[in-house]
């Protein structure tokens, strides 16, 4: 095969895949891309065994001639077209799988591979079909993936995922590691065909970086069945394993009597947060929160480098004083989930969860979609 691509478009395409290389010793092959020509269509595959993601570019000047697949390697193409950005250029797939790269000052030469092992994208045999606007999943994975948990337990696999569910209230996108969590819903997705799913977080965050790289909002077509899933958008082409099991009843995580209620200036909070982070123990990660009629008082304090930190910020609050100790992190998180002016606290005890969420008279403008987020309390240690 020959031909002829800008290196600015052929560096976009391998970036937004470029994640799934990695060195692997027990199948060497996919540490190649591999690119196939079908009359002027070139796709680009690339694959982690786990997850696997193609693009189709079409090009004004190709020839189908001599070895129309090749593998590439990865690590080395990636490092040659990040310099290349400015030039077109002639790529030509030799007879012996060598590929040339060429541009009018330079010619570059790689030891291509025979495709034949590499792997192939799972068919997805009675699969359920839904049709989700780009902008909603972009929307929902960024917010959720907060609360995802980052560390693998293997006796809890679904807490390291991203939970996907179609129900008669909407489509409902959920991240939590059981002291956070993160529920996203957009009501136009409402079913009675009720389906769900778990999407592992490395999938999750590649489907949301390839999404973002559209500048527009398009559809997202889902395939899937027990095991595996498809999404179909734009030239792009993902499939990956599903996390088998049940997701927790994250449900029964949210209070249903929240009582106490606190609206703040987000960005207010959020410049505070950062003031007093610097305080924590940073053992502990552990702030007090006080709250009153008017004004909330967020302390810090890390004895053993004898340190302190207090701020109060104005507020309205509405229920009985009351002191809550929460992680710092996973608080700032929940608060630069916010895009509304303020933000509104819901509490019941401080023992109990506190549920955090846009201020509601801020939010009308996207009445279709709601998030909640969740933090557990620490214990407050004085």
């Amino acid at each position: 095969m020959k031909f002829i691509i800008h290196g600015a478009t052929l560096s976009r395409t391998l970036n937004s895949m470029s994640s799934l290389i990695s060195s692997n010793n027990v199948i060497p092959i996919i540490e190649n891309y591999l690119f196939e020509l079908d009359s002027n269509v070139l796709t680009i595959t690339a694959t982690d065994m786990e997850t696997m993601a193609s693009v189709k570019i079409e090009l004004q000047d190709a020839e189908q001639t001599g070895k129309t697949k090749v593998c590439i390697p990865a690590k080395e193409l990636n490092a040659l077209i990040a310099q290349l950005t400015s030039y077109p250029l002639t790529i030509l797939v030799n007879e012996d799988y060598s590929v040339d790269v060429i541009t009018n000052d330079g010619r570059y030469n790689f030891n291509g591979i025979e495709p034949d092992d590499y792997p192939k994208m799972s068919e997805i045999n009675d699969a359920n079909t839904s049709i989700v606007s780009s902008t909603t999943i972009v929307n929902g994975v960024k917010k959720a993936v907060l609360a995802t948990s980052n560390a693998k337990d293997d006796s809890r696999p679904q807490m390291s995922g991203i939970f996907f569910e179609f129900t008669e209230k909407g489509l409902t996108i959920v991240g939590t590691d059981s002291r956070k969590l993160v529920r996203f819903r957009n009501t136009r997705y409402a079913t009675q065909d009720i389906k769900s799913f778990i999407l592992p977080k490395k999938s999750v965050s590649l489907l949301e970086k390839m999404l973002s790289s559209i500048n527009e909002e398009i559809e997202v077509k889902i395939e899937n069945n027990m095991q595996n899933i498809a999404f179909y958008f734009d030239n792009y082409h993902l499939t990956c394993r599903l996390i088998e099991g049940k997701y927790p009843q994250y449900e029964q995580a949210i209070p249903q009597e929240r009582p106490n209620k606190l609206v703040v200036n987000t960005s207010a909070l959020m410049s505070s947060l950062r003031r007093v982070s610097i305080f924590v123990n940073t053992a502990t990660m552990q702030v007090r929160l006080v709250l009153s009629d008017k004004k909330m008082v967020i302390q810090a304090e890390d004895s053993e480098y004898g340190k302190k930190g207090r701020d109060e910020i104005a507020c309205d609050y509405v229920g009985e004083p009351m002191e809550i100790g929460v992680n710092i992190d996973y608080l700032k998180n929940m608060v630069g989930n916010v895009e509304t002016e303020n933000i509104c606290f819901e509490l019941s005890r401080p023992e109990r969860p506190c549920v955090i969420l846009p201020y509601e008279e801020e939010a009308e403008q996207t009445a279709d979609e709601s998030l909640l987020m969740l933090v557990m309390p620490v214990l407050l240690i004085d």
